[in-house]
């Protein structure tokens, strides 16, 4: 199998595209095309300020989409990749009632339903499957939703693709719901290769039933295109053979992959004229929009997108991945595109992509990237101030240009590296989130002044911090003087925050003293090393620092006494910081269990289901475990009396192969030498069935 030779960039504009498409079309998801004509008249460009939401949100598609494509990095880079195993990535990844999913209640959400059943032990695919959850639910909209990562790590490969996107599809859905899936899975695979939309259909009708209702429905939407010139007539012809009223449930499969054919027919090659049929016609049009601007981004590439307005510059690459793996939760469609691609070259037997600048976290080697990066606006910060993407020395950089730029203003752009005070506003969805960068690290970043530049300027390295008032305050390292044709790294250790997170990193530019004019190019910036620093509750009445938790307990709650203060009612709880960046760490800190079977640590969590617990017992056993889905293994155990109410003095260190862990002046160790042992991971407080509490915990190198 030949890989496309712009296989990279693809993904990144299918990524791109689909992140247009879902932030375009959720302020007025659920909306019929009436309500559309008649209060917003034609989506031409997104809407959120007119309805007063934020552009980037948290929400399912993006969320599912970019999470269950985990399960190929958790059990094996393979063609033949189960339902079961995607369930049981499930089951790792989503936070019951906070994450990913819409937590609609039984038998009214397709994947709160099948998420109860896999969590009572009923395996996928059996999950999703009619017989047991009913034709209805099973045929709702979300297999389709979910698909665009298969069809990325499988380019030119539309049945691996459908393939890949059935046993997904079918952890929670069954029939029509999944048959949709399999063909836009194979369309979006087959568009590495073609971009021609009758082909790309054909293709993907050759994965389904030729009798499936999605055939028929294929066919009809085919023959109203070329009856009809106008869109219009043929999404009437939708609503009356096709429309909601004809299917039960609250969000078909059937009326929405209709409107999502009817726009890749009339506009396969346009953009911005395919989102504004498929967001204008109405019903779901987040996920809609979201598959369409995924195929289209594959099919006509960075190109396409840069055709019509500026959809990228707003978004700024900017994504949202609400799950247990709070690491993983502040990201960018460019980290995605990487990711993505080397799923599927290591798919197709081929090399990994070397990481570009040494594995800087943003590096902006694609066309048109800025990671995030955002100009800030305040009382000092200047407002002439732009932000690009350039060539440079045979790569690309953030470029960063500002115009008469005063001694007394600044040029600051920054990047979220947590959640962004606008997750207060977002409707639906939690954002389960830890921070990327912490107290104890060191950041480094290359910067390079235009050898045109008019006057010399200060860079430092500056952190946003969240304060007592949960407000963003600025903390910056020591400036270094850059004068025009010359460059700098500008390194830094983070400074301790007193248990607050850090939002967001980035420059802050300003003049020597007279007016300046030019460009800055960041051609990396990055952060290293083990995190130093206590966690514990911050001065003020503030919330940031316990979101920064991912809260994967039945209770946590701000108001106890103690800082950390867990409650889990049916099985185990866990909270969890931390990133899979953290390696070879140790924590300690005074652990109370108040009730429960067992309590403890757990370091280098990958979620709920996948980490190292050194936890004591209430029938008086100190372990080492390892946690792996359903099993957990003994790994080293010694007898010690637990007791409630009592605070134990708990230090767990994971160096290399070796976890320790001492409690009490008890000792234990063990070594994981599996080839599926663990070797990164954020850290975590638990507790089964019962309470458990922590004022301070302190994580440094181990």
């Amino acid at each position: 199998m030949q890989l496309p030779n712009d296989y990279l960039e693809r993904v990144y504009a299918g990524v791109l595209g689909k992140l247009v498409g879902v932030y375009l079309g959720r302020p007025f998801e659920g909306w019929t095309y009436q309500r559309i004509m008649e209060e917003l008249g034609p989506i031409e460009y997104y809407v959120h300020e007119r309805l007063n939401q934020p552009l980037v949100v948290t929400d399912d598609d993006v969320a599912g989409t970019f999470t269950f494509i985990r399960a190929l990095e958790d059990y094996g880079v393979k063609t033949n990749l189960s339902a079961e195993e995607i369930g049981k990535a499930w089951l790792n990844y989503i936070v019951e009632d906070r994450a990913i999913l819409w937590w609609g209640g039984n038998g009214n959400s397709t994947e709160h339903t099948a998420w109860l059943n896999l969590k009572s032990g009923i395996a996928a695919p059996e999950s999703g499957s009619t017989a047991k959850n009913g034709q209805a639910v099973a045929e709702q909209i979300g297999a389709q939703i979910f698909i665009d990562g298969w069809a990325m790590v499988a380019p030119r490969q539309p049945e691996l693709a459908a393939k890949l996107a059935e046993q997904a599809g079918k952890v929670s859905h069954d029939g029509e719901s999944v048959y949709a899936a399999m063909l836009w899975a194979a369309m979006e695979a087959e568009a590495f290769g073609s971009s021609d939309i009758d082909h790309l259909l054909d293709t993907g009708l050759a994965q389904i039933p030729g009798d499936s209702l999605i055939a028929k429905l294929i066919a009809d939407v085919r023959a109203w295109h070329k009856a009809h010139p106008d869109w219009r007539d043929t999404r009437q012809k939708i609503q009356d053979n096709y429309g909601y009223d004809k299917y039960p449930g609250n969000c078909h499969v059937v009326p929405n992959h209709a409107l999502m054919v009817m726009a890749a027919l009339y506009a396969p090659h346009d953009f911005q004229k395919a989102q504004m049929i498929v967001n204008t016609s109405g019903w779901d049009t987040d996920c809609n929009a979201g598959n369409v601007g995924c195929l289209l981004g594959i099919m006509n590439g960075l190109e396409g997108l840069d055709e019509g307005p500026d959809w990228r510059g707003p978004i700024a690459d900017r994504m949202l991945i609400s799950s247990a793996d709070g690491g993983n939760s502040i990201n960018d469609a460019v980290r995605q595109a990487y990711y993505l691609t080397n799923l599927g070259l290591e798919l197709a037997g081929g090399q990994k992509l070397t990481a570009p600048k040494d594995g800087a976290q943003f590096h902006f080697s694609l066309p048109g990237s800025q990671q995030g990066f955002r100009i800030q606006s305040g009382q000092n910060e200047s407002k002439a101030v732009r932000i690009g993407n350039a060539e440079y020395a045979g790569g690309r950089a953030l470029s960063v240009d500002y115009e008469a730029l005063g001694p007394a203003q600044v040029a600051a752009v920054t990047s979220p590296t947590f959640s962004p005070r606008e997750m207060l506003d977002m409707r639906t969805y939690d954002l389960m989130a830890t921070p990327l960068v912490y107290p104890g690290q060191v950041v480094k970043a290359r910067v390079v002044a235009a050898a045109d530049n008019n006057g010399v300027v200060e860079v430092k390295l500056r952190a946003r911090i969240y304060d007592e008032r949960d407000q963003l305050r600025d903390v910056e390292s020591v400036a270094v003087t850059i004068e025009a044709g010359k460059e700098a790294l500008l390194e830094w250790t983070l400074p301790d925050t007193g248990g607050q997170p850090i939002a967001e990193l980035g420059l802050a530019i300003s003049s020597t003293g007279k007016r300046a004019d030019g460009r800055i190019l960041l051609d990396y910036l990055r952060w290293d090393g083990a995190p130093a620093l206590t966690l514990r509750r911050p001065a003020g009445d503030c919330d940031f620092w316990r979101m920064s938790w991912v809260n994967g307990a039945s209770f946590f709650s701000k108001r106890f006494p103690q800082a950390f203060r867990i409650s889990q009612n049916r099985g185990e709880g866990i909270i969890i910081h931390g990133t899979r960046q953290w390696t070879d760490y140790q924590a300690s800190g005074d652990v109370m269990m108040h009730l429960g079977n067992y309590g403890g640590m757990a370091v280098r969590a990958q979620g709920l289901r996948r980490y190292y617990g050194a936890r004591v017992t209430r029938d008086g056993q100190m372990q080492i475990v390892r946690v792996r889905d359903e099993d957990t293994k003994v790994l080293a155990e010694t007898a010690f009396k637990t007791e409630f109410e009592k605070p134990i003095s708990m230090r767990v260190s994971a160096n290399g192969d070796t976890i320790t862990f001492e409690a009490d002046g008890v000792s234990l160790s063990a070594q994981d030498t599996d080839p599926e042992a663990y070797a990164d991971g954020g850290f975590g407080l638990l507790v089964h069935e019962g309470a458990l509490s922590s004022n301070e915990i302190r994580i440094g190198a181990a």
